[in-house]
């Protein structure tokens, strides 16, 4: 590896640098929606409810039972 190589930054990871570094509560906010929208707690009970109550599909939707 020479002397002078220098690491690459790709646009995308230096506008994402510049939006953090102009917004220090950025990273926060971005976790707080996450949360917000993904992370919830796991009902086992009522998941275990919904794969029980599944009709399986037959191979071929479309065929009719003639």
């Amino acid at each position: 590896m020479p002397l002078f190589w220098k690491a690459y930054k790709s646009d995308t990871t230096s506008f994402i640098e510049e939006l953090k570094a102009k917004d220090p509560t950025l990273s926060d906010r971005m976790l707080q929606g996450r949360q917000l929208l993904w992370d919830k707690p796991v009902d086992r009970d009522a998941q275990s409810k919904y794969r029980d109550a599944q009709v399986p599909q037959q191979p071929y939707v479309y065929q009719t039972g003639h």
